[in-house]
């Protein structure tokens, strides 16, 4: 067979092959990746931190009160939710055989008075007897034993009445033991504030906690006209913290309705919550007075403004692949391709871009999609603008 013939024959099945293998090709090939593009604008950038725990709107005043002596309530003189005024009684212990202790030493107090008044009366006349027979004596009218005689008795009466003033103040010192005692059994408003919670009712026996065991307080007592907010920070953001950073506040009860507020307090130390990151306690105040809508106990979200960057230009926080690069898609090759920038401020939203991108340029957002990566073929989604 010459070569002619063979190439005639061979030619045709060379020619279907390739039409095939580049049909397979063409149709096995990995179809674009569509992606979403976003353009490089400007805005304003902050860099904030967050609490890393729920935070918990305070009261700036909180006391829970206990009798200092147990008893049975007498008197209960509030109801939870009652709003009581500074110096108001609110509870009282049975306490009669103090004020029967009370009674008797007022008693005693008056005997001792009256005593004083006899006795000194009495001293008052030895007294100038004693001057009389001193007066006798250099006129050589008696003698001067009678003399020492009558001023031994002046010294003796004037030193009962000592004695009977003595014991007026020690009668009135034990009425004012028996008025302590009594204060060991009731219970005043140190403020004005709302009552809380009540343990106990009328009748009850109510018990002091002693050290050392947690016994709930008879009346937990709130000042609702001042509140703050607690919030735990992880002690890597504390080093950035300082007293007077703005800061948002958001309340899981109320969130459509965002309050501010500034740092007014850092804890100079970290806590360290068993099977929990260490963090530092931070207060803030609200800027305005946060009082009627708010309730102590809501737990509150807080973002500290650490830094601010006006009409700069940012990308979405997002779009950023570790080590402070983007993902663009050359226009000319349509493949995504990986550029560096320089990073400045930046928050969970947006990131300042300082160098590598020009305002306009469209960069990658959607990185999470499956076959987006460098060289990939893509096009832009429908959601580009």
């Amino acid at each position: 067979m010459n070569t002619s013939i063979f190439l005639r024959r061979i030619l045709p099945v060379l020619l279907v092959l390739a039409l095939a293998a580049g049909g397979f090709f063409w149709t096995t090939r990995a179809k674009p990746v569509s992606v979403v593009l976003k353009p490089v604008s400007r805005g304003n950038v902050e860099s904030t931190v967050v609490n890393t725990r729920a935070g918990t709107v305070e009261a700036c005043q909180r006391t829970k009160l206990s009798t200092i002596m147990g008893g049975r309530i007498e008197f209960l003189g509030v109801k939870e939710g009652d709003k009581v005024k500074k110096g108001q009684l609110l509870m009282k212990l049975w306490n009669d055989d103090q004020k029967a202790q009370q009674t008797l030493a007022e008693a005693q107090r008056t005997t001792a008075m009256q005593r004083v008044k006899e006795v000194c009366t009495t001293a008052a006349s030895a007294g100038r007897e004693a001057e009389r027979q001193t007066s006798l004596r250099t006129r050589g009218f008696v003698s001067e034993a009678r003399e020492d005689s009558a001023r031994s008795e002046a010294d003796a009466r004037r030193a009962a009445c000592d004695t009977a003033r003595a014991d007026v103040v020690q009668a009135a010192a034990r009425i004012s033991v028996t008025k302590v005692e009594q204060a060991r059994m009731t219970l005043y408003a140190p403020f004005d504030g709302i009552v809380a919670n009540i343990v106990g009712e009328l009748g009850e026996y109510s018990t002091p906690s002693p050290p050392g065991v947690p016994t709930p307080p008879a009346i937990d007592l709130i000042d609702d006209s001042c509140l703050y907010i607690n919030a735990p920070m992880d002690e890597v953001d504390a080093p950035r913290i300082k007293v007077g950073l703005p800061v948002r506040v958001s309340l899981d009860a109320m969130p459509k309705q965002p309050l501010q507020g500034k740092v007014r307090r850092v804890a100079p130390y970290v806590l360290a919550v068993e099977k929990q990151a260490r963090t530092v306690d931070v207060e803030v105040d609200f800027e305005r007075p946060a009082t009627g809508s708010l309730l102590v106990g809501y737990s509150a979200d807080v973002e500290i403004v650490l830094d601010t960057r006006p009409n700069v230009l940012r990308v979405p926080t997002a779009a950023l692949i570790e080590g402070s690069r983007v993902m663009i898609l050359n226009a000319d090759t349509g493949k995504l391709e990986e550029r560096k920038v320089k990073a400045g401020v930046a928050n969970w939203e947006f990131t300042e871009i300082v160098e590598g991108l020009a305002e306009g340029e469209r960069i990658v957002t959607s990185l999470e999609r499956e076959g987006v990566k460098v060289g990939a073929r893509a096009t832009a989604d429908e959601k580009s603008k």
